[in-house]
């Protein structure tokens, strides 16, 4: 008896751990982490960039593109926000805290620097310069054989401005979603773009200063 009861006991546990195994492999495998795309790498050394400084462990070069923001599928516009390219070097296998609310940017010497702001908000206002809405390019077109010259009418209401497609516009975006410098605990180097909010002409601009407050320490880039 005590022979048939350890085989049923036997039995039992092998039915259980059978269906335990067939329970696990039926459940749904865990979605991998999402890993975030950056398209701007840096440059091979500090001195490819427009000005650097030595901040503790770091070396932080940078370089002023103005109101165009560098992408690798081309250029992008801002009225609004100016740009800042900017790399962090350290030594190899180094890593650091990157953030981009450490850096502001004082123009012309004012006494409050231009805090830098979310690529998101940078990325509502951005556009290719190269885009031309359809409606201009025919009526560019027509306007070419007929010879008529298209010109509007005196006392007409100026034309409105071309409306981008929502899918363009999310594109361009996420183009400066990628371009903008990474935050976080990164592998060095890392480069990335900084955002300002200055509708100014970059040619009225006489001195510029990059100023970075962080963890490993304080340094002022002058970019002009």
């Amino acid at each position: 008896m005590r022979y048939l009861s350890s085989l049923r006991l036997a039995a039992q546990i092998v039915s259980v751990l059978t269906a335990a195994h067939c329970l696990h492999a039926q459940a749904p495998a865990a979605a991998p982490p999402v890993k975030e795309a950056h398209d701007l790498p840096a440059r091979a050394t500090p001195v490819d960039y427009q000005a650097q400084a030595i901040v503790g462990p770091i070396t932080i070069a940078a370089e002023f593109t103005g109101h165009g923001m560098p992408c690798p599928e081309g250029v992008l516009i801002s009225e609004e926000f100016v740009a800042v390219e900017v790399a962090f070097f350290g030594k190899p296998d180094a890593r650091y805290t990157i953030n981009a609310a450490d850096f502001s940017l004082r123009i012309n010497g004012k006494k409050n620097p231009l805090p830098s702001q979310p690529y998101g908000l940078a990325g509502k206002e951005v556009k290719d310069p190269e885009w031309t809405p359809p409606e201009a390019a025919e009526k560019k077109s027509k306007s070419s054989i007929g010879g008529s010259g298209g010109g509007q009418d005196a006392g007409a209401p100026p034309p409105s401005a071309p409306k981008v497609p929502i899918e363009l516009r999310r594109n361009w975006q996420q183009r400066i979603q990628r371009a903008a410098i990474a935050e976080g605990d990164r592998a060095l180097p890392q480069a990335g773009l900084l955002f300002f909010q200055h509708r100014g002409k970059t040619e009225n601009i006489r001195s510029l200063e990059l100023i970075y407050t962080g963890a490993a320490g304080e340094a002022t880039i002058s970019l002009r």
